[in-house]
């Protein structure tokens, strides 16, 4: 099988490792990839939000399945590109991909569906802001209907921050406040039927503590030991399955990875938003556990037959990944400056590097091109000895004005 994958980040050099690994996979490619993919990869220079672009690599390399990354390229209509020039793909379609792309959409899916969730008001004025915000209290939670590369949400118990927050967005989701740990599920979907990987916890805030601003997440790690027993079949149940029924009775069947962020609040469990694709850091973590060749898995979501796939296998042990983010990020992130000690960290029994925003100067020095930069991998027996690892490898690598949280996993290690 020869496989394009989308995208230029973490998540994608995660895939990218997984199916290098599979041996089903005969060719690999990425579009437009990292310094990282193209270890074992061939990258190529391409805008993956182009559909026509897309359709002509996909051909050219003779791909017989494209994997979609990042959630731009699905809301721009590139999975309907591709199947409609018969090349198979994993990722929905622009109409189901809506379920990340409109944070109101997904309301909607999951009213039809009777998935549990928070209520939540769309407001389109400032004045119908003011009004949710008033009608929900604190803490406020607003929601920019649309992508926001996973920093349009702010949760404030400053109303006049939230109130700032909805009048920078054409249009916003205020919601009630889910309390509880949250927790993040990816569900493989082929338009009818799904199948759960391995839960995961990420880490949005900034910093250290729970500290700081909202962030793309600054680390992860699988599996929980904390959750309750039978979660996952609970939100295949109420959650994952309701909703690819409710799409598929829509006509618009979903292809692909299913993100359902949860939290298991006092009053039970609860959606917090979907993503159309894996999430970033957790996929991570979970695809590091997985012992199931992914390249089989993506096709049979792409061409239909998932459930003949039958149970999935895991390697046993846990991973951690610390992200490693430039100076001043989430804000504004300073690019350019030079990475070093990769190699020393790769060197680190049960820990590898992940690029996720990294390129080459025309000196050939790997530098700093994005906010989160690099995502160091840790494994071992349980999450305590992954997260020594992780932070061993962490500790390894320098780049200037770089931070990083020390607290990832710390609590589930005890």
């Amino acid at each position: 099988m020869r496989v394009l994958v989308l995208g230029s980040g973490g998540r994608e050099h995660a895939i990218a490792r997984a199916l290098h690994r599979d041996p089903s996979v005969t060719a690999l490619h990425c579009a437009p990839g990292n310094p990282g993919t193209a270890e074992i990869a061939a990258n190529h220079t391409l805008d993956p939000t182009d559909p026509t672009a897309v359709v002509e690599l996909a051909g050219r390399l003779r791909a017989g399945l494209v994997v979609i990354g990042p959630e731009a390229p699905l809301v721009a209509g590139v999975g309907d590109a591709l199947r409609a020039a018969g090349i198979p793909c994993f990722g929905p379609d622009k109409e189901a991909a809506r379920i990340e792309g409109s944070k109101a959409f997904a309301k909607e899916v999951m009213a039809s569906a009777k998935v549990p969730t928070a209520a939540a008001r769309v407001c389109e004025s400032t004045d119908e802001a003011a009004e949710a915000l008033d009608e929900f209290g604190p803490p406020y939670v607003v929601k920019d209907d649309g992508l926001a590369a996973g920093k349009g949400v702010v949760v404030t118990d400053d109303r006049t921050a939230a109130l700032d927050h909805a009048a920078a967005c054409e249009r916003v989701v205020i919601e009630d406040y889910l309390d509880g740990p949250e927790v993040s599920l990816f569900a493989l979907c082929d338009g009818q039927d799904a199948v759960p990987l391995m839960p995961a916890q990420d880490f949005k805030r900034a910093y250290d503590n729970d500290a700081g601003p909202n962030t793309g997440g600054m680390g992860a790690y699988t599996p929980l030991p904390w959750i309750p027993e039978g979660l996952v079949d609970e939100v295949m149940a109420t959650v994952v399955q309701p909703t690819v029924d409710e799409l598929r009775r829509r006509e618009t069947p979903y292809v692909g990875v299913l993100y359902a962020g949860l939290a298991l609040t006092s009053k039970g469990l609860r959606v917090v938003e979907f993503n159309a694709r894996f999430g970033d850091p957790e996929t991570q973590v979970v695809l590091d556990r997985l012992a199931t060749p992914l390249g089989g898995l993506l096709q049979a979501c792409a061409i239909g037959g998932l459930a003949r796939s039958g149970r999935l296998s895991w390697h046993p042990g846990a991973a951690v990944t610390v992200v490693i983010a430039a100076e001043n990020y989430p804000a504004s992130p300073v690019k350019g400056d030079v990475i070093t000690g990769l190699q020393e960290a790769s060197q680190v029994p049960g820990a590898y590097v992940l690029h996720a925003g990294t390129q080459r100067d025309f000196e050939g020095n790997l530098v700093a091109a994005g906010g989160r930069v690099l995502n160091v991998v840790g494994t071992g027996s349980d999450v305590a000895a992954a997260r020594i690892a992780a932070y061993e490898a962490t500790a390894k690598i320098r780049l200037r004005g770089s931070h990083h949280r020390t607290d990832i996993a710390l609590q589930a290690s005890r």
